[in-house]
C-alpha cells in the first residue's frame, strides 16, 4: 500500500503538487499562505510565499509596498528615514526638512558634517574665513558684521590693539578714555601695579591709582594737611586757593563745623560769626 504524504493542515494530498516544510510538516501553498504568511504594513494584504518582503522595526511590508510616503518611491535599495512613522527617501527628506548651506545654497545632506550658528547652517567645508577663505571647520572664529574670521585673521585685521602692549585684544580688556587695555595692561603709571578692578584716575592722559595721584598731584587739606583726593568721602571746601576736608572745615577757636556756615576769614584762620563777634 502506498505510504500517503497529506497537507499537515488540510490533510489533503501533497503528491505531485508543490509544498513548504515548516517544523509543524509539509503544508500546501494555500495553507502556508492562510497560516504562516504576514501582513503587509502597508496595505494590510497578506505576503505571498513568492513574494519579495521586506522586514524594518518589525513590520512586514510588500517590496512594491515599501515606498516613500511624500513621492511614493520605492526604498527597497534607496536610503531613507523614518519620520512620525512614516518612512521618507533621502531626497523627500532633504527637500522638506534639511536645512539649506547659507554659503553654498545647497542642502546638508542627513548624517553629513555641519555648522549652525545664529540661525544660519552651512557644510563643515563651506563655513570660510571672510578674511583668508580658509575653511575654519571646526577650528575657533570670531564673528564681525555677519561675516566670519578665523582667529589669525582677527587679531591682525580687525582686533583692536592694547593701549600698552600694542597686541591684539580678542576677549575682555579694559575701555578708558577711547582706548583699550589688556587688563593686566592697564596699570597705574607711578606703581605700575594693576588699576582694573580698583578706584583710579588720571592726571593729563596717564591713570593713576589713588596713591600715586595723592602723592603726586593732590593738593593738601589746610586742616590735616593730608592729601584730598575727592573719592569716596573726600568731598571738600575750597576758599582763597586753600582746601579743606569737610570734616576739616571748622572754626579755628572753637573747632565747630563750618560747612554750610557763614564764616570769617581772619588771616590764616577761618572763625565761626561767634568767635569773630568776639574781636
Amino acid at each position: 500500500m502506498e505510504e500517503r504524504f497529506d497537507c499537515s493542515s488540510c490533510s489533503e494530498s501533497l503528491f505531485g503538487r508543490k509544498y513548504i516544510e515548516v517544523e509543524r510538516g509539509p503544508h500546501c501553498v494555500p495553507c502556508y499562505d492562510r497560516l504562516f504568511a504576514h501582513t503587509c504594513h502597508a496595505c494590510s494584504q497578506i505576503i505571498a510565499h513568492n513574494a519579495k518582503e521586506l522586514l524594518f522595526e518589525d513590520q512586514h511590508f510588500h517590496d512594491h509596498c515599501f515606498c516613500c510616503s511624500h513621492c511614493s518611491r520605492s526604498l527597497a535599495h534607496e536610503s531613507f528615514s523614518s519620520l512620525d512613522q512614516n518612512l521618507v527617501c533621502s531626497d523627500c527628506f532633504c527637500s522638506d526638512f534639511c536645512s539649506k548651506c547659507v554659503a553654498c545654497d545647497k542642502n546638508v545632506q542627513p548624517g553629513s558634517r555641519l555648522l549652525e550658528y545664529g540661525g544660519s547652517t552651512w557644510h563643515e567645508d563651506c563655513f570660510c574665513c571672510h578674511g583668508c577663505g580658509k575653511s575654519i571647520g571646526a577650528e575657533a572664529f570670531i564673528p564681525d558684521n555677519n561675516n566670519y574670521y578665523c582667529v589669525p585673521c582677527y587679531e591682525t585685521r580687525l582686533a583692536p590693539q592694547c593701549g600698552l602692549c600694542s597686541k591684539a585684544l580678542t576677549k575682555g580688556g579694559v575701555t578708558y578714555k577711547d582706548k583699550v587695555w589688556h587688563r593686566e595692561c592697564f596699570i597705574c603709571s607711578g606703581c605700575r601695579l594693576p588699576l582694573s578692578g580698583q578706584t583710579f584716575t588720571s592726571q593729563g592722559e596717564k591713570p593713576f591709582c589713588v596713591k600715586c595721584f595723592s602723592s603726586l598731584y593732590a593738593k593738601k587739606c589746610a586742616g590735616c594737611n593730608a592729601p584730598i583726593t575727592g573719592f569716596g568721602d573726600g568731598k571738600y571746601v575750597s576758599f582763597q586757593e586753600r582746601e579743606w576736608h569737610q570734616p576739616c572745615f571748622k572754626c579755628s577757636r572753637c573747632s565747630v563745623s563750618l560747612v554750610g556756615a557763614g564764616f570769617f576769614p581772619d588771616r590764616d584762620l577761618i572763625l565761626c560769626t561767634d568767635c569773630n563777634a568776639e574781636d
